[in-house]
């Protein structure tokens, strides 16, 4: 069974179609990416696979549940879904909203139910990964661009999900947090995490993506490299 299905999945805005009658199949431990230009549905589909909007036609299998409006406004599978799958946003101001960086770590963790002790733990691991450790009592919109991605990405990590999805990771990142953040990727492939991710970054299609999916200009997908 693949960890992630799509089938026949259509979706529209304002009866524009953004999506059209996209199959995909990602498997655990895959690193996927979304290629494709600006506007062909690559952001969609990543929010449609986090369960933030649901196919208009079809349907979106995740670990074997169909993941519907009904299902996610069900708080048990809701909580277990978004501990299994992360969402790094493009922009990261969307995605920060704590008082202080240590309060936006602490926040996935306690939705949890972790114990205050396990997640003082995750949290200080964190900081000390993503070097942030200076910065813990500081607001979120007072970092820099580059502080506050590694922020977004060190709030998903505290809660350790099995997928993660991410939207253009390398966007508006100078060079030296670029060569680090596709270094983290790496790790996370390497410890068999799932990695869907949209880009126009080259370097990540040749360091990191297993295949690459490419949504046309008519917001449909092709496959390029086998599937697993």
């Amino acid at each position: 069974m693949k960890q992630i299905e799509c089938h026949d999945v259509c979706y529209a805005y304002d009866g524009e179609p953004v999506l059209r009658h996209v199959d995909l199949a990602v498997a655990q431990g895959e690193a996927v990416a979304l290629t494709g230009p600006n506007g062909a549905g690559k952001s969609t589909l990543l929010r449609l696979l986090n369960g933030l909007i649901f196919p208009e036609r079809g349907s979106y299998f995740f670990e074997g549940w169909e993941i519907t409006k009904k299902l996610m406004a069900e708080h048990k599978y809701s909580k277990y879904f978004h501990q299994r799958l992360g969402y790094v946003w493009q922009n990261p101001d969307v995605q920060l909203f704590c008082s202080s960086v240590a309060e936006e770590l602490a926040f996935g963790p306690a939705q949890m139910g972790l114990s205050a002790a396990e997640i003082d733990e995750r949290v200080q691991d964190a900081l000390e990964l993503f070097g942030l450790t200076r910065l813990r009592d500081r607001a979120p919109y007072t970092l820099s661009g580059g502080e506050k991605k590694k922020a977004a990405l060190a709030s998903i990590l505290t809660m350790n999900p099995q997928v993660w999805t991410l939207d253009e990771p390398l966007a508006a990142l100078d060079e030296k947090t670029q060569d680090w953040l596709v270094e983290f990727l790496q790790a996370l492939k390497a410890a068999g995490k799932t990695l869907i991710f949209s880009t126009h970054e080259d370097r990540l299609l040749k360091q990191l993506a297993d295949r690459q999916l490419v949504l046309n200009s008519q917001h449909e997908i092709s496959l390029y490299g086998s599937e697993s």
